[in-house]
């Protein structure tokens, strides 16, 4: 099975101190909102259950963090960062998925098997033979959410990895067929990681 490498060097020994330093403040995003901005936000998720979050949280002027945790049951469940190198290990076996970031100023998708990584110089390193690739600041990674909602009418499913501001890093989404249904396989390998790694 797929392993994250691990470089031995400073950069490293500060990652996994930061660790227990990040995840102790893994909800003081959503702390950041008051009470009528999170009555905003559900009311928003009430209004539209599939519509885009990124959207809800700025118009109602919170973090994205926050507009995650106003999700019920299963539709958004953190797991401790403790759990990402196991979490990218079992992901790289996954297929081809789509990887997004998306900012204020725009979307960015590509689509591909997600490469093995390596910890090296500050940065979590990933490379391979995919379109994939690239250096992830991930000691600045609070909280990894896995986020099963509708989507456009359509179930979405994916893993998304958000920061100490509680704005998202990136995000890792099940890949779909040639009829734009999600891959079954993804989703058993998604919903069986979610359950172990929740605890």
């Amino acid at each position: 099975a797929p392993t994250v490498r691990r470089v031995p060097n400073r950069a490293n020994a500060d990652l996994d101190a930061n660790r227990g330093r990040v995840m102790s403040s893994m909800s003081l995003a959503s702390l950041k909102a008051d009470a009528d901005q999170l009555a905003a936000v559900k009311a928003a998720i009430a209004a539209k259950p599939d519509g885009v979050l990124d959207t809800i949280a700025e118009e109602c002027g919170v973090p994205y963090r926050t507009a995650l945790d106003c999700l019920e049951g299963d539709a958004a469940v953190a797991v401790p960062f403790a759990q990402f190198e196991t979490l990218w290990a079992d992901m790289t076996g996954w297929g081809p998925i789509m990887f997004i970031v998306h900012t204020r100023d725009g979307v960015f998708e590509t689509a591909g098997r997600l490469p093995p990584g390596s910890f090296g110089r500050g940065y979590f390193n990933i490379h391979g033979d995919s379109p994939i690739g690239g250096h992830l600041k991930m000691d600045r990674c609070a909280a990894i959410y896995f986020v099963d909602r509708p989507f456009f009418g359509r179930r979405s499913c994916s893993v998304q990895f958000i920061n100490e501001d509680g704005a998202a890093m990136f995000k890792i989404f099940v890949g779909r067929d040639e009829n734009r249904e999600l891959k079954a396989d993804q989703v058993e390998r998604f919903e069986a990681l979610r359950t172990q790694l929740k605890g």
